[in-house]
């Protein structure tokens, strides 16, 4: 686990509840700016977008990356909140780092290039409140799958909080820059 310094009483209240949390098999829950939430097993065609996106990296072995599933961040939390702990369906970190390695459940973002997040049940806290969790993290990458808005949006340049972004609707292909430098396919995201 990694160590936080508590900023106030709440925040540490706050971690050690989250810390303590015992969710039911299959359900991950996460600390985001303040907030407990508990999400239920993904559904199957969450778990297909996603397994399609970590075999395209696996195409490119010039790239060596690692894509881990529901690796656990810890990232900074907003103004007045504990840190954010969030759990993204995709984590994409250079090979060579070793960065997933940690014995630790949560582990800082430092040298992640890319998290990936495909909407289910609650897409506005993908599409909002992560977001802005992962440019405050500095996260080079954020590709979100929306698949109630059928798009995929690539988030870039981190800067004052926020993200630049570029979308295309599903069947479009996506590039992504560098270090990854190829088109990622989403026509099978329907």
């Amino acid at each position: 686990m990694v160590a936080m310094a508590y900023e106030t009483p709440i925040q540490q209240e706050t971690l050690e509840f989250f810390h303590a949390l015992e969710t039911p098999m299959g359900f991950r829950a996460e600390l985001i700016d303040g907030e407990v939430v508990v999400s239920p097993p993904p559904a199957a065609v969450h778990e297909h977008v996603v397994a399609l996106i970590s075999k395209q990296m696996g195409k490119f072995p010039a790239v060596e990356m690692l894509a881990a599933a529901n690796a656990g961040l810890v990232l900074p939390g907003e103004a007045g909140a504990a840190p954010s702990h969030v759990i993204p369906d995709l984590t994409i970190v250079p090979e060579a780092l070793n960065l997933l390695l940690d014995e630790g459940t949560w582990t800082p973002p430092d040298g992640v290039e890319m998290v990936v997040e495909v909407t289910s049940s609650r897409p506005e806290r993908d599409r909002t409140i992560k977001r802005l969790t992962y440019a405050r993290a500095g996260i080079p990458l954020y590709l979100l799958v929306d698949r109630d808005d059928r798009r995929v949006t690539l988030f870039s340049k981190p800067r004052d909080g926020d993200y630049e972004g570029l979308s295309v609707p599903f069947g479009e292909a996506i590039p992504l820059p560098a270090p990854f430098g190829f088109d990622l396919d989403t026509k099978r995201f329907a």
